[in-house]
């Protein structure tokens, strides 16, 4: 079942995750895989962001946000920050 599940990655999160070092995408794939197998780890945020959820996780000692959508055949990783205007910056890339 879980070797289905289709994992797309929009613009933004692609650049984002250029961002990052080698050492950080460890712990954003991480993060990924428990998207994949459980999509209800992160919250599902309200309002105009109603199909979005978050997941929040550590990168060292750092919080990371990862706002992604999802489906039982895919999770669509949207963008992935740390929490300074991360919700400004995903609305206005959602509308």
């Amino acid at each position: 079942m879980m070797n289905n599940i289709k994992i797309l990655q929009t613009p933004l999160f692609l650049k984002k995750k250029k961002r990052l070092k080698k050492n950080q995408i460890i712990f954003l794939d991480e993060a990924v895989s428990k998207i994949v197998k459980n999509p209800e780890i992160g919250t599902q945020k309200k309002g105009d962001l109603s199909d979005v959820w978050v997941y929040k996780f550590k990168i060292f000692s750092q919080t990371a946000l990862l706002a992604y959508q999802w489906n039982p055949g895919q999770r669509v990783l949207i963008t992935i920050a740390f929490h300074e205007n991360f919700y400004r910056d995903l609305k206005s890339y959602l509308s």
